[in-house]
C-alpha cells in the first residue's frame, strides 16, 4: 500500500459493511503487513447507484456487462439478479474506476455501480437509484497515518483496535484472553478471527474495544494476556466519526 511506502500522508480502508459483512482483505492487511496506526474511525452510509454514459441512457437494460467494486457488486446482488439478470458482472478496483472506465467508453454497452459522486465527476447517468439490498447501508472505514489529523466532524466513541495469536497448548486459551477484559469492565463492540495462512485451525483475532477513560485498564489486559503467552499487537486508539446521509 502507497502509505507504508510513504508515497501518501494518510490512507482511508474499508473495514466493515454492514450488508457484506468485514472486509477480509482489509483485516488480513492490517495484521500481516500494515505498520501505520489506526487514528480514527468513519462512518459513512453507502447509496449504490446504477450509471451509464448518457448515450446509452435508454438502453440502460439492455447493457453488456455491469462493473465495480465487489463489495458493491455484493451489496447490489438482489437488484442485478431482478433487472439485470445474466448480465456479465466483471470486478474493478474501485466503484471509482468502474465509473471512470464507463465514461470513456461511450461506444460499448456498460453500467456501472458507484456512489452518486462519481456520477457527477465523470458525467454519467444514473437510471437507478439505490440500488443496494438494504437501505442501511453503511460502511466503516479505517484511518491510517502516521502524523496527526483533524477531521471536522463531531467526535463520538472512543475504540482501541487489537489483534492478537492464541498461546500455544494453554486450554481455554481464547477465555481466558478474553476475561482479561470482562473482568475489567472493558466492553468489546466487535471481535472476528481469521484464517493465519499457515495450517488449518490456526487463527488472529480482531477486537474492537470501547477504551474511554480506560487506557490503563486496557494496557493492563494487554500486559496479562502476554503474561500468559499471548501475542498482542495495539492497532491503534481513535475516535468514532459519523457522516450522515445526503
Amino acid at each position: 500500500m502507497a502509505i507504508e511506502k510513504e508515497e501518501v500522508d494518510v490512507a482511508v480502508v474499508p473495514i466493515e459493511n454492514t450488508i457484506e459483512g468485514s472486509v477480509n482483505v482489509t483485516l488480513d492487511y492490517l495484521f500481516h503487513f500494515s505498520k501505520v496506526p489506526v487514528v480514527a474511525e468513519i462512518v459513512l452510509p453507502i447509496s449504490q447507484h446504477l450509471m451509464v454514459h448518457p448515450e446509452n441512457k435508454t438502453a440502460w437494460k439492455s447493457v453488456q456487462k455491469v462493473m465495480s467494486h465487489p463489495q458493491a457488486l455484493a451489496q447490489c446482488h438482489t437488484f442485478l439478479q431482478a433487472e439485470l439478470y445474466g448480465t456479465e458482472q466483471e470486478v474493478t478496483p474501485s466503484t471509482a474506476y468502474a465509473a471512470k472506465y464507463v465514461s470513456e467508453h461511450p461506444e460499448e454497452l456498460l453500467a456501472a455501480i458507484a456512489p452518486r459522486m462519481a456520477s457527477e465527476r465523470y458525467g454519467l447517468e444514473i437510471v437507478q437509484e439505490d440500488a443496494q439490498d438494504l437501505e442501511l447501508n453503511q460502511t466503516r472505514f479505517f484511518v491510517l497515518s502516521r502524523i496527526p489529523i483533524e477531521i471536522p466532524l463531531i467526535k463520538e466513541e472512543e475504540k482501541t483496535t487489537l489483534t492478537f495469536l492464541l498461546p500455544q497448548n494453554l486450554p481455554g486459551a481464547l477465555h481466558k484472553i478474553l476475561s482479561t477484559f470482562a473482568w475489567r469492565n472493558i466492553d468489546m463492540s466487535r471481535i472476528e478471527s481469521r484464517p493465519l495462512k499457515t495450517s488449518l485451525g490456526e487463527y488472529f483475532f480482531f477486537v474492537d474495544l470501547l477504551s474511554a477513560g480506560k487506557s490503563q485498564l486496557v494496557a493492563n489486559a494487554v500486559e496479562e494476556i502476554e503474561l500468559i503467552g499471548g501475542e498482542v499487537r495495539n492497532l491503534g486508539t481513535y475516535h468514532v466519526y459519523r457522516l450522515a446521509k445526503d
